[in-house]
């Protein structure tokens, strides 16, 4: 089993920033992607940004050039700083790992909640 505990949300005044970050425990194997998703009230949840096993990182259009996905040098933690957020960025925000091998397994956190609101 893996367990995922998200940190950082709040709440931020638009053109503001935030960072998450993300640890997970418990039994992670290499290969392994993971990521950040939002959920929005009466949205469906959507990808922000992920970083793979390999490093290579893919953002959603609408926060390219504001917020960035990373690793640093701790194992089994994700970190997503927010820059220039928007009104539109209040969201659930939920930390994902994708572990690859014969069978694919997704784990989920349990949410931290953003608002963007002056």
């Amino acid at each position: 089993q893996v367990q995922l505990v998200e940190s950082g949300g709040g709440l931020v005044q638009p053109g503001g920033s935030l960072g998450l970050s993300c640890a997970a425990s418990g039994s992670i194997f290499s290969p392994y992607d993971m990521g950040w998703s939002r959920q929005a009230p009466g949205k469906q949840r959507e990808l922000v940004a992920v970083i793979t096993n390999t490093g290579r990182t893919n953002y959603a259009d609408s926060v390219k050039g504001r917020f960035t996905i990373s690793t640093g040098n701790a194992h089994n933690r994700v970190y997503l700083q927010m820059n220039n957020l928007e009104p539109e960025d209040t969201a659930v925000y939920f930390c994902n790992i994708r572990i690859w091998g014969p069978t694919m397994s997704d784990y989920w956190g349990q949410g931290t909640q953003v608002t963007v609101s002056s």
